[in-house]
């Protein structure tokens, strides 16, 4: 945290001397020694004498890790991991992957972050937990001079969770390839592309309000079943770019959408909100469509097939409706939607070629950050890669030197240029691909800046 006497001066630098702001007059050199003995010994009991890998378990029974080097800087990072499913194994984790994190703590950083209590859509068990691992730290070790929050994916959502909801225990805040379009704009999107093809494949299959896991993975199957002898055909492979664009990813990746977020993973959502927190009353397929960066694909997909588009799409339109639950919307909307309120400065990358979370979430969080006032603290930085969360060391680290150069100068420089270079100090065996890239606007974004967003 910045120095009470000087809130300008960087951490890990000396004060100078200080001076009574009201008496005009210097503190009697006797009282400075006194007082730097006291620091001295205070930091002698609270920091390692040599680098301190830390284990245990939270009073909610999630288990932490901290890595704390012996010639720590004073910034510590508090790192949210992605999204596991239920089943899954679920260690805590403080660092994106090995690399970034030797990279780190060879320069001083402290590393720290939870397993969150519960596995799935547990953002009511995260936020809390990683607050409590915070504590951990501050307790057994000190106070830090700059904290910061990061995370990946499902930890980007918890991450800006954290900087919204509890800026006050942060400096700033650094989301990666993350879930900011939040929860209800999440699951609204992913329902598109099944319902898309649900309708017209003719799977009749249900897609949401599953009563256990066992109903959502055999509609997952059967859906799944359909789309493989679907791609058999050029009218089929042209219907299932139609539902893909609709969540702006292509064709290929409908199988893992279908195997994971669409039904296996919705199910848990809702067994925690109590009900379907999305919907589609209301949504115009063609008007979306013709928004998707695809549509061109898509266009020449069905011309090559012989397949009438505007037919499709009218089917589409015309299908009976999903509506949401009300309840589910209003816990969705209270957990895990955002309002944009950032208070501290927040930098977000993204890979331009996601296919789990599409880069036009990015879109959604600016829409949000815009609107209530904070856009000037949010900056945003695109790396032209395919695939989810495919960033390198350097790439990542960079990102978080840009992010601590806002802090310290009170200005972004997110030039691609900039932004390479600073990947390239970090790594210069591997190339730096930040570039320019403009997202376009998210299908269906929802969020708390917006009160027309909260009518289905």
């Amino acid at each position: 945290m910045a120095d009470p006497r000087d809130p300008h001066r960087r951490p890990g630098t000396r004060p100078g001397p200080f001076r009574d702001p009201h008496s005009g007059r210097d503190t009697p050199l006797r009282t400075l020694v006194v007082v730097a003995l006291a620091v001295t010994l205070t930091t002698a009991a609270a920091l390692p004498a040599s680098d301190t890998h830390l284990e245990g378990e939270l009073p909610s029974g999630a288990a932490y890790l901290m890595d704390v080097p012996a010639d720590w800087n004073g910034t510590v990072l508090l790192y949210s991991h992605g999204y596991r499913a239920a089943g899954w194994p679920n260690p805590p984790q403080n660092a994106p992957d090995s690399a970034t994190r030797d990279k780190l703590l060879d320069q001083g950083y402290a590393l720290i972050g939870s397993s969150y209590a519960t596995t799935g859509w547990a953002v009511t068990d995260a936020v809390p937990d990683q607050l409590a691992t915070l504590d951990v730290f501050t307790e057994k070790f000190s106070e830090a001079d700059r904290t910061l929050a990061w995370g990946t994916s499902y930890g980007g959502l918890v991450t800006t969770t954290l900087a919204e909801r509890h800026a006050d225990r942060f400096d700033g805040s650094l989301s990666m390839c993350g879930l900011v379009q939040g929860g209800v704009a999440n699951w609204n999107s992913t329902l598109d592309p099944v319902f898309a093809l649900n309708t017209l494949l003719g799977s009749d299959v249900r897609l949401t309000g599953f009563a256990d896991q066992a109903e959502a993975q055999g509609a997952a199957q059967t859906l799944t079943a359909d789309v493989t002898a679907a791609q058999e055909s050029p009218e089929g492979r042209a219907r299932i770019a139609l539902a893909a664009a609709l969540h702006n990813i292509p064709g290929d990746a409908v199988p893992g959408l279908i195997q994971f977020p669409a039904f296996s993973w919705r199910q848990e959502a809702e067994s925690r909100a109590g009900g379907n927190p999305s919907w589609n009353t209301g949504v115009d397929y063609t008007a979306m469509l013709h928004r998707s960066p695809l549509y061109k694909e898509v266009t020449e997909l069905y011309k090559e097939a012989g397949v009438a588009l505007r037919a499709d799409l009218k089917a589409l339109n015309r299908a009976p409706r999903i509506t949401a639950d009300a309840s589910a919307v209003r816990w969705m909307s209270d957990t895990s939607v955002f309002k944009g309120r950032l208070s501290d400065p927040q930098l977000n990358i993204h890979t331009t070629g996601d296919t789990l979370i599409p880069v036009q979430s990015e879109s959604a969080y600016r829409r949000a950050a815009t609107a209530a006032g904070a856009g000037q603290l949010l900056a945003q930085a695109y790396v032209d890669a395919p695939g989810h969360c495919t960033f390198t060391p350097g790439e990542m680290v960079g990102a978080l030197r840009t992010l601590e150069n806002r802090l310290d100068t009170g200005r972004w420089d997110v030039a691609p240029g900039s932004l390479n270079s600073l990947a390239q100090q970090e790594d210069p065996t591997t190339d730096a691909r930040y570039a320019a890239y403009r997202p376009t606007p998210y299908p269906r974004p929802y969020d708390l800046a917006h009160p027309g967003d909260a009518r289905p």
